[in-house]
């Protein structure tokens, strides 16, 4: 029988694309979802578990009923503008109920776990690219409570010989080059697929928080990763951890990074036409650039993206949020935001 493979929160945009490498690699994902941030349509690979990680007594059952081998755990909110407006929600679900989803786990027998951490908990970096030796101290609270899980992770290791990965990664972005599944925010706040909503007309302008930056053009500088890089990543960490190798931080990105403005003009050479925009002050809690070293994952797990340039992240999106079957109009009112 194929190895189950616990994937928490695996009906969302990365998760799911995780689960359908997962089963090309020959195990079988189980996805754990409560479908708050989530799509049922998103669950195509493995089975599912509608399920909060709040409920100790469902996610135990989840684990003993398929006989799970691991946990890949991507289930957080992950929203730095949100996180600044409502910070209990924040350490409620990211921290308290990862507290919950590692006991289940400790109760149940399971002792690997791919974390799906973030580049947030490194706050105003001292140096760019960003090492895993950077200091982190976080300037929001959704990266207070990546590294809160971080820190718990490296203890539950330590008293309970847990093995763990905590994948620090970059901005997500694109979609399946396939087309079987992308990304689909309700609300929407990621660059991307904003800017590619303001190219459709399905969103009246393109929002862009700071030009007053330390970067070439003023805007925000990020390093865009695409979502099935990040995918292989995650399948080629717990591979990893099966194998017995040592608990880790790892970053995932491509070492390159783009402003605001680099991505609107990506968007606009595949449109065809100019886009309008409309600048507002500095959202709180972002950091001005993040680029990511990813030569440790490289070392560490024999992993390197092959979606490394902007122009082609910016195509699978684009493909599709363009397929007729996913032109899904977004909420109007909704502002944008030009950083996770």
């Amino acid at each position: 029988m194929n190895p189950a493979i616990l994937v928490t929160g695996g009906a969302g945009f990365i998760g799911s694309h995780a689960c359908k490498l997962l089963s090309r690699a020959g195990y079988q994902p189980v996805v754990y979802d409560n479908l708050v941030n989530g799509n049922r349509w998103a669950v195509k690979w493995g089975s599912f578990v509608e399920g909060d990680l709040a409920d100790s007594a469902i996610l135990r059952r989840a684990l003993r009923e398929y006989c799970i081998k691991a946990v890949i755990h991507f289930a957080a909110y992950a929203y730095v503008g949100e996180s600044m407006r409502a910070a209990g929600k924040y350490f409620s679900n990211n921290v308290i109920n990862t507290l919950n989803l590692l006991e289940a786990m400790r109760e149940t027998g399971v002792r690997n776990i791919v974390f799906s951490s973030s580049c947030a908990t490194y706050g105003i970096p001292s140096r760019i690219p960003i090492q895993e030796s950077e200091p982190q101290a976080p300037i929001n609270p959704y990266g207070e409570t990546k590294l809160m899980a971080e820190k718990a992770l490296r203890w539950y290791g330590e008293v309970h010989g847990f093995r763990w990965t905590a994948l620090r990664y970059f901005n997500a972005a694109g979609a399946d080059p396939e087309g079987e599944i992308g990304e689909h925010h309700d609300p929407e706040t990621h660059l991307i697929p904003l800017v590619i909503q303001a190219a459709l007309g399905l969103r009246p302008q393109v929002e862009i928080f700071g030009t007053d930056y330390p970067t070439p053009d003023g805007t925000a500088m990020r390093d865009y990763i695409h979502v099935c890089d990040l995918a292989d990543a995650h399948v080629k960490a717990l591979e990893y951890l099966l194998a017995g190798g040592e608990s880790a931080p790892l970053n995932l990105g491509t070492g390159n990074g783009h402003t605001v403005l680099d991505v609107i003009r990506a968007v606009e050479r595949l449109s065809g036409h100019e886009l309008p925009l409309r600048t507002a002050p500095r959202r709180e809690g972002d950091p001005a650039i993040l680029v990511a070293d990813p030569s440790r994952a490289g070392q560490v797990l024999g992993w390197k993206p092959r979606f490394a340039d902007l122009r082609t992240i910016v195509q699978t999106a684009w493909a599709w949020h363009t397929a007729p079957a996913n032109a899904l109009a977004p909420c109007l009112a909704v502002n944008g935001s030009h950083a996770r």
